[in-house]
């Protein structure tokens, strides 16, 4: 299934065990290499450590009702597991970030970006473009396969692809004769019928 990143912001984290909310997310932690989301930062009352984390691989279903998992157990800290204690110290945050071309033209800033819940990997970022470039359009969809860098400023993206423009060949016998008078319609519907 396909989904905007947004609306699993603020979703709530239930409990297969009890049927009750135990927290709600807070950001997604976004590996910058593959651009797979690998766990959610949580906040709520009921956590026992902040901050705690949710990883991908412990959800049991994602629903209408929110995240479920099976109890307040899956949580962990960052430092509980290697991998999302690396990604989690970059600190990399994917919304607000600039994306550039191969030019380095600016494109605009990332505003959303969909994502495929069967493996949790980014498929598409929202672009909102500067003041004058919006004239024309407001906003861009990149899909993750234009994607060329991911550095700690900006993304770098594939140019758009030029017109080729058209080239002006030089016909012989295609020009027009300025002194030559011009035939009227009538005289050139006589001559064909002849």
């Amino acid at each position: 299934m396909i989904l905007i990143g947004s609306a699993l912001e603020n979703s709530p984290v239930m409990s297969l065990q009890t049927g009750a909310e135990l927290a709600r997310t807070k950001r997604p932690i976004i590996n910058p290499a593959n651009l797979g989301i690998i766990a959610y930062e949580l906040e709520g009352p009921l956590l026992d450590q902040t901050p705690s984390l949710l990883r991908i691989a412990d959800v049991r279903e994602l629903s209408d009702l929110g995240f479920i998992v099976d109890s307040s157990d899956e949580f962990v800290k960052p430092d509980d597991v290697i991998k999302i204690q690396e990604v989690y110290n970059l600190h990399f945050n994917l919304i607000g970030m600039s994306v550039t071309d191969e030019k380095n033209s600016k494109l605009g800033k990332i505003t959303d970006f969909t994502l495929d819940t069967s493996g949790f990997i980014i498929q598409q970022l929202t672009v909102r473009r500067p003041l004058i470039r919006s004239l024309n359009d407001t906003e861009l969809v990149i899909h993750r396969t234009q994607i060329i860098e991911i550095n700690d400023n900006s993304i770098v993206v594939h140019s758009q692809a030029k017109v080729p423009e058209p080239e002006a060949h030089e016909v012989v016998g295609s020009y027009i004769n300025p002194f030559r008078k011009s035939e009227t319609a009538n005289e050139s519907v006589s001559r064909s019928k002849r």
